[in-house]
């Protein structure tokens, strides 16, 4: 690979780097090819980008990123792939439930909304964080039941209130 390659390879990973905010690093180093093929497809399923990259190559475009990295750069030794997403715990469930039938791949860090996961030990945590959506979702639950409580007060109070007057009016 030339110099130039190898800058062009740096700028697309440091521009990858900081469009997303949802950054894996994983090794599937002992995958035989047709394993690599369904984790390739089960990542294009979940909606995760997934690409091999070189370490030096992704230290480098570590460092010229904007972001703080922190400990990830330490993590960059044998097979490195990254894997991109939107939600936060879509790689680590993927990861998870692939792991029920492999060893691998095993999860080296994570980058998520500017907090640093190192080690594979992480990966219960990882998953069980919640996605953007998931958060919304349970924050409208949460602002709409006190209003269902009002609405359902004021509903049962007119039918009785209803029921009162027509008894009265009876007499």
């Amino acid at each position: 690979m030339t110099r130039e390659e190898k800058a062009t390879v740096i700028e697309d990973l440091t521009a990858k780097l900081g469009d997303n905010s949802t950054i894996y690093l994983a090794d599937i180093s002992g995958l035989d090819a047709a394993t690599t093929s369904d984790l390739r497809r089960a990542c294009f399923k979940a909606n995760i980008k997934l690409s091999v990259v070189k370490n030096t190559l992704l230290a480098k475009a570590m460092q010229a990123s904007d972001k703080e990295f922190g400990e990830l750069p330490e993590v960059l030794k044998g097979n490195t792939s990254l894997m991109f997403s939107e939600a936060g715990n879509a790689p680590a469930k993927l990861i998870k439930t692939f792991r029920k039938k492999s060893d691998r791949p095993l999860l080296k860090g994570a980058f998520i909304e500017e907090a640093i996961y190192v080690g594979d030990d992480k990966l219960d945590t990882l998953v069980s964080i919640k996605s953007r959506e998931e958060m919304i979702g349970e924050i409208i639950g949460l602002l709409q039941s006190p209003a269902k409580n009002v609405i359902s007060g004021l509903k049962s109070g007119g039918g009785k209130l209803a029921g009162i007057l027509k008894t009265l009016s009876e007499k």
